[in-house]
């Protein structure tokens, strides 16, 4: 039909690829959210100071924030490599892909929490304070929990972004959905194995997207 021809595919493959294109998203995810979430929360602390040294570490924060989310990811891959083997001692497959994914997506993640941070009404973080709640706590007990919906819908467009950055990885060896179809459907012209890579991961972008929405929706109830 159309001239494609699905039974000679290697399904064993085509699951082994699926099955690491997950696990480098839920590290990569994990260590994402673990770095970026109290980088974002440090950029919000420090853009609200008035003091010299304190606007100073913001905009040094800001600036490498912006570089390392300016930069495309396949040649953050590339420029890694060095860094990548001293972490993990590889620089391909799965392993070797985690590192740069986290390093890509953590500066924009921290981006995210820092303006849903501001979205949180001041006169709530005030009210706090003026009852003698700490920094730690006004983070901790108000301004986290307060910011929640627009975290969790930050953490949700992460994810999908980083689906898209582990099909990048496949140009460098990467493993996973996007390994195999640059190897198969660009290299061998087999168009099935494409066609059943990209399926797949339009799947796995949806249901993380109708997963986030979910928690969203749930977190913003009144």
């Amino acid at each position: 039909m159309w001239g494609f021809d699905f039974s000679q595919l290697d399904w064993n493959e085509i699951g082994t690829a699926s099955v690491d294109t997950l696990k480098m998203l839920g590290a990569s995810a994990i260590f994402t959210f673990i770095l970026g979430l109290p980088l974002g929360v440090l950029l919000y602390q420090t853009s609200r100071s008035t003091t010299g040294w304190v606007r100073v570490v913001y905009t040094v924060l800001s600036v490498i924030v912006n570089i390392l989310r300016s930069v495309p990811f396949i040649i953050l891959i590339v420029a890694l490599i060095p860094l990548t083997v001293s972490i993990v001692g590889v620089s391909y497959g799965v392993l070797g892909t985690i590192p740069p994914l986290v390093i890509g997506a953590a500066p924009f993640f921290a981006r995210l929490v820092e303006t849903s941070l501001r979205e949180v009404d001041r006169g709530v973080l005030e009210a706090a304070q003026s009852m003698g709640a700490s920094t730690w706590q006004v983070i901790m007990k108000v301004l986290l929990p307060e910011a929640r919906p627009g975290l969790l819908a930050g953490i949700t467009i992460t994810v999908v972004t980083l689906v898209s950055y582990t099909a990048m990885s496949g140009m460098v060896g990467g493993g996973g959905l996007g390994d195999l179809a640059i190897r198969y459907g660009y290299y061998r012209y087999q168009k099935e194995v494409m066609i059943i890579s990209v399926l797949f991961m339009i799947i796995l972008v949806q249901v993380l997207q109708m997963a986030g929405d979910r928690f969203v929706k749930h977190f913003t109830r009144k």
